[in-house]
């Protein structure tokens, strides 16, 4: 029997969370990595939820990462328009149940107003303001490398996609996990 520590090295993801102006933004890139190899380039890691009213991004294992949005979702429609309240709960019943606790992934949830991380050790994330006036998160393989470009583009005169789009060009060129194919999401 193999130990989970013997399975290849998963990576490629960064998804980015961008608010400005009223605006919101998710953006993902395509790829996926096992080790050095990319095994897929055009992953689509970004879905929109709750009628069009919540976007989500995920990092971590696919069918982990669909695991939790379907919670996600099913939280949704037990609270709608209570996008907080709807991630704690998941965050709560994801760090105390036995079967999701196992779950290696991780949520970049967004509605028109917010934008929180989720985490399997219960962390439920908004980001502060940045000193451009906007708030942005990132998780994943490039997920520093996006936040750290989106954060110094975030007080130029540019959009949330603007940034977004920019912020993952940047990533993409510095982390050989990250490829510029774009999946990207606004409210």
């Amino acid at each position: 029997m193999q130990s989970s520590t013997s399975f290849p090295d998963w990576h490629g993801t960064t998804i980015l969370a961008v608010r400005k102006n009223g605006q919101t933004v998710i953006a993902g890139d395509g790829q996926v990595s096992m080790g050095p190899t990319v095994v897929k380039g055009n992953a689509r890691k970004v879905r929109r939820l709750a009628g069009g009213k919540v976007v989500a991004g995920f990092a971590g294992a696919t069918a982990d990462a669909f695991t939790l949005i379907e919670r996600l979702e099913a939280k949704l429609e037990q609270y709608p328009d209570q996008l907080a309240r709807a991630c704690v709960d998941l965050a709560k019943d994801w760090r105390t149940d036995r079967y999701l606790r196992r779950l290696e992934a991780m949520l970049l949830v967004a509605d028109a107003t917010s934008i929180y991380t989720v985490t399997g050790v219960g962390d439920v994330l908004e980001p502060g303001e940045s000193a451009g006036g906007g708030s942005v998160a990132a998780i994943g393989s490039g997920g520093n490398y996006a936040l750290a470009a989106a954060k110094a583009l975030i007080d130029q005169d540019l959009t949330a996609e603007e940034i977004a789009r920019r912020a993952m060009a940047i990533a993409a060129e510095i982390c050989v996990y990250t490829n510029g194919n774009l999946t990207v999401e606004s409210l």
